[in-house]
């Protein structure tokens, strides 16, 4: 039973593929465009689980702040827009989208480079609890940054300016992020198949023994952390360019439980997991919120189910 699960699991995800890169024209075919809306949502969500499966699939490491890069991400777009706007110039004034792109990567990656290097002193609940903390610390600074918004958030006016693209125009938005998250995809399965990622899993299954043969263990897991945070601060890039508004909201913790559920709904260590469980997550939370208005309950009670038999099914080897 397991090859042909594996291969119905497979076509599922190449279908879901698929289908987002046709999601503009199977949009415009249904007159609904607000299911392309939905579909980039999802593109840009499965694009931050990507890093988080980096750290929880492959190095073991079950972050618990991983929103904060995306809220990073947004953040680094949303500033230099307003200062571009309404600010009176300097440096931080501009609409050229490389430019936010590329301060998005920075911060997150920098962002990452601190926590996680003191994270990574800690093991278990307590790596778990100080992730959550320094998300939080975050939520609260961008809560008291009242120029940008304060705990009210702040709507762009104006989306970033890529040459060659209309970030106005939905359908190059959506292709963008589809683009990206295939980027973030090839980027885990190069990395999974180094020899850098083979070192990240023998961190994860055998830390002592890494250690013992000689490799960098504590480096090793914060370069995964690192890469995680830019990955994720691409999709806050991306987030803010696709919503056109950021709030402190983002960086909360729950997020970056959603952002778990997603990888764990879709395999843990699985290099196309994330898309699958972000769109699980992503229509499951559409659907029962069109059912009634207290969907939370029924969602939250699915995704614990979800998870139960998902580890049901790891610990019997893989099988259903």
């Amino acid at each position: 039973m397991r090859l042909p699960l594996r291969g119905m699991v497979a076509v599922l995800e190449w279908g879901l593929l698929a289908a987002l890169l046709a999601a503009p024209l199977l949009a415009q075919w249904l007159a609904a465009p607000f299911w392309l809306d939905v579909a980039t949502r999802l593109a840009i969500l499965a694009l931050a689980a990507v890093g988080l499966n980096l750290l929880l699939g492959v190095g073991g490491l079950a972050s618990f702040g991983h929103a904060a890069y995306l809220a990073i991400g947004a953040y680094a777009t949303a500033i230099p827009i307003y200062h571009s706007l309404y600010g009176g110039g300097g440096w931080l004034a501009t609409d050229n989208g490389l430019l936010h792109l590329l301060l998005a990567v920075a911060a997150g990656g920098l962002f990452a480079l601190i926590t996680g290097a003191l994270a990574l002193k800690t093991r278990g609940i307590h790596f778990i609890m100080l992730t959550m903390a320094f998300s939080q610390m975050l939520f609260y600074l961008l809560q008291g940054l009242e120029t940008y918004g304060g705990d009210d958030g702040m709507s762009l006016d104006v989306r970033s300016q890529l040459p060659g693209l209309d970030l106005d125009d939905a359908a190059q938005l959506h292709w963008l992020a589809v683009a990206a998250l295939v980027a973030g995809l090839m980027l885990f399965r190069m990395v999974q198949r180094s020899r850098f990622g083979l070192v990240l899993m023998g961190c994860k299954a055998r830390p002592e023994r890494m250690w013992a043969l000689g490799w960098p263990v504590r480096p090793v897991l914060l370069a995964a952390f690192v890469i995680g945070g830019m990955l994720a601060a691409v999709a806050g890039w991306l987030s803010a360019n696709h919503a056109t508004f950021v709030s402190p909201a983002m960086a909360e913790w729950t997020h970056s439980g959603e952002l778990l559920f997603m990888v764990i709904l879709g395999g843990a260590g699985r290099w196309l997991g994330p898309l699958t469980g972000a769109a699980a997550f992503v229509l499951l939370e559409e659907w029962l919120s069109s059912l009634t208005l207290y969907w939370h309950l029924p969602f939250g009670l699915l995704l614990i189910g979800i998870a139960l038999w998902q580890a049901g099914v790891l610990q019997r080897g893989g099988r259903p």
